[in-house]
């Protein structure tokens, strides 16, 4: 059944929940649609002078806990005639009775029809999340193609990490933001509001080039892009004057000023995350050259000691929780981490509040660090990213840890007590042979018997967990060949045969990994132009839905829909994937700016070849990435002036830096 188109302003804004919760007792985990969590926001529809659903377009389960979101959500409800609303992919259950009962896309605050809004904002962290944000618009009542939009429909906007390269879902959005968005978001908003006020100049086009105008996005119904015969990219230009010809990202300086989310919300149901998180630093400059995060949110800003530590003890206080993550790319890089460590431990012991580093790499952990973690008798297990298996392999991809660093450390964790290592690697690097791949067999032996012989016990574990290598936009590996998902499949079979050959130490291994089917679809999404947008919706059509989910995800429908809807083109599913680029193509996200230089991405690519490595600019003189020069920005680390207040009991609360 079709659903309703556009919802004006008035009477439609009601809630939806009186028809949704007749379906709720006839579809799995129906709590997650109810809403009334702790911390949640339910504003005045009425007095709002703009209104933005905000959505994460996945289960509840993965978004609820999403920090992107909750940001946002929080620095959006904060403002004066600003109401914010969450909404979540819902799964096929529901969506089959929605249709069939004509309940829209609701938000899960006020069960308040999406299409309602001003602006509909989708943060994406992955790109196997698309064809949810295609679900979601078609409930919504809102046009899944941007041109198919009304005057009553929201502005549709996109951002996180894969909104870097918007152009795959170009014909679904409106605007696409780049990099941070707690000011964007503000200026997006300011932007809505004054052309309310004035009456609403132009219509919705005339909204849009406003947006464009001002840099503050990228819209995507402003360019046009020109193609060669041979399907590369000509050009991509702007269609009229006072339109840029590049759009930048923006980029959130001192995060002390902006302690959010300042109440977190707590799910009433389960979630992937049982914790509070307290973002310590943005940002990294390691250089690994596979991970896009780490080139997109350069430079690091760290946050100081005191407004990590009011961030804690503000939110255990409005949530309850009993665990606080200390979440960054990568947090033992934090230049105070230790003290902060060491107070929070001092803050919480007695207590039943624990603390993670939920990302930390071999060389910066240390033994008083993790001992300091797990000072109330909570001890988990470690996880550690080598990444590459041999140490050619970690040369090529700039993670600069040894063999010699891994062993030292796990044999720390295991001398001091831990039991459980989990090691991940990826599979498919640029450069990569079987024998790569192969080394992990072995190094996950050495820290079985390493283990073995510090502790003394034989129940020492390691999990070796494997994702494939996908090339990302805006990294040195832009340019990169992927591996196919046949040759993936392959030397990773060959990778757990010889695990599991191993009498003396095999048993104690455990092995993980996905098929290379996945990453071969998130390649072609994550490196592909406006000519893939129509592969998603055909794929869409056909029954795609939680294509990051392994039970729901179809290669067949997948490459079915490549064959259909590239049919008359010039590119194919390989060209998309397994070719390499050269210097002179014109990529699909060449007009927009990360701030890092194409000349100094293109050399790293050249020395990865070379497998040269290149230093964390935070401690050496600067490499000239473009990041700090072109968008006027800078490293912020410790040490900060900002003092901690003396120790007292757990239930004492500070509060906010300044």
């Amino acid at each position: 059944m079709d659903m309703p188109r556009g919802y004006p302003d008035a009477m439609s804004a009601a809630s939806v929940f009186p028809a949704l919760e007749a379906l709720l007792p006839r579809i799995q985990k129906p709590i997650q649609y109810v809403g009334g969590e702790v911390n949640a926001v339910v504003g005045d529809w009425d007095a709002a002078e703009v209104r933005w659903a905000l959505m994460y377009p996945d289960a509840y389960e993965v978004g609820a806990p999403n920090q992107g979101v909750q940001i946002l959500y929080e620095v959006l409800n904060e403002q004066p005639g600003v109401l914010c609303e969450r909404t979540y992919a819902v799964w096929p259950d529901l969506e089959a009775l929605m249709r069939e009962h004509a309940v829209p896309q609701f938000t899960v605050d006020a069960h308040r029809p999406v299409g309602a809004f001003d602006l509909f904002g989708i943060s994406f962290s992955t790109e196997l999340g698309y064809t949810n944000m295609l679900t979601a618009l078609d409930l919504a009542g809102i046009g899944i193609l941007a041109v198919e939009r009304g005057e009553s429909d929201p502005i549709v906007v996109a951002g996180g990490h894969a909104a870097f390269n918007p152009e795959p879902i170009a014909d679904f959005i409106d605007a696409a933001v780049l990099g941070d968005g707690e000011e964007a978001v503000l200026r997006l908003t300011d932007i809505v509001r004054d052309w309310k006020r004035e009456g609403r100049p132009g219509g919705r086009a005339g909204l849009l080039q406003l947006i464009a105008a001002s840099g503050v996005a990228y819209v995507p119904s402003l360019y046009d892009v020109e193609y060669l015969e041979d399907g590369r990219i000509r050009r991509v230009v702007p269609r009229q004057s006072g339109i840029p010809w590049r759009v930048a990202k923006h980029t959130l300086m001192d995060l002390d000023e902006w302690p959010y989310p300042k109440a977190p919300l707590v799910p009433l149901a389960e979630t992937v995350h049982e914790r509070m998180s307290v973002e310590i630093f943005r940002g990294c400059t390691r250089g690994c050259r596979f991970c896009q995060a780490g080139m997109i949110t350069r430079p690091v800003r760290e946050r100081s000691k005191a407004g990590i530590a009011a961030m804690v003890a503000n939110g255990l206080q409005a949530t309850g929780y009993e665990e606080v993550g200390l979440l960054s790319l990568s947090s033992a890089d934090h230049s105070e981490i230790a003290e902060v460590t060491t107070y929070l431990a001092d803050c919480y012991e007695g207590s039943q509040t624990s603390l993670s580093l939920p990302s930390t790499r071999v060389d910066a952990f240390n033994i008083d660090l993790a001992n300091e973690l797990s000072r109330n008798g909570r001890r988990s297990g470690l996880t550690f990213a080598p990444e590459g298996g041999s140490e050619r392999m970690r040369r090529v991809i700039n993670k600069q840890v040894t063999e010699e660093d891994l062993i030292r450390t796990v044999a720390t964790a295991y001398a001091a007590g831990w039991r459980q290592v989990k090691l991940y690697f990826m599979c498919g690097l640029p450069t990569e042979t079987d024998e790569d791949v192969l080394q992990i067999a072995r190094m996950a032996a050495e820290v079985i018997r390493v283990g073995r012989e510090v502790s003394g016990r034989r129940d020492i574990r390691c999990t070796v967990s494997i994702g494939g290598f996908v090339p990302k936009p805006h990294t040195p590996f832009q340019w990169a060949a992927q591996l196919d998902h046949e040759t993936t499949d392959a030397r990773l079979a060959k990778l757990r045969d010889a695990i599991r050959s191993n009498r003396e130490y095999g048993k104690s291994i455990g092995f993980r990994y996905h098929d290379g089917k996945p990453g071969t679809i998130e390649g072609l999404l994550s490196r592909g132009d406006r000519r893939v947008g129509r592969v998603i919706l055909q794929a869409w059509r056909d029954g795609a839905r939680f294509d990051g989910w392994s039970e729901h995800f179809d290669f067949d429908r997948w490459s079915m829909a490549v064959h259909t809807a590239l049919a008359d083109e010039p590119v194919d599913l390989d060209w998309y994937t397994t070719r390499e680029r050269d210097h002179a193509e014109v990529l699909p996200w060449d007009h927009l700016d990360s701030g890092l230089d194409r000349e100094w991405l293109w050399e790293d690519w050249q020395d990865s070849v070379g497998e040269h490595g290149v230093e964390d600019c935070r401690w050496t003189p600067c490499f000239d990435c473009g990041v700090c020069d072109q968008l006027g920005t800078s490293i912020q680390v410790g040490p900060t002036d900002l003092g901690l207040p003396d120790v007292g009991h757990p239930e004492v609360r500070v509060g906010s830096p300044g």
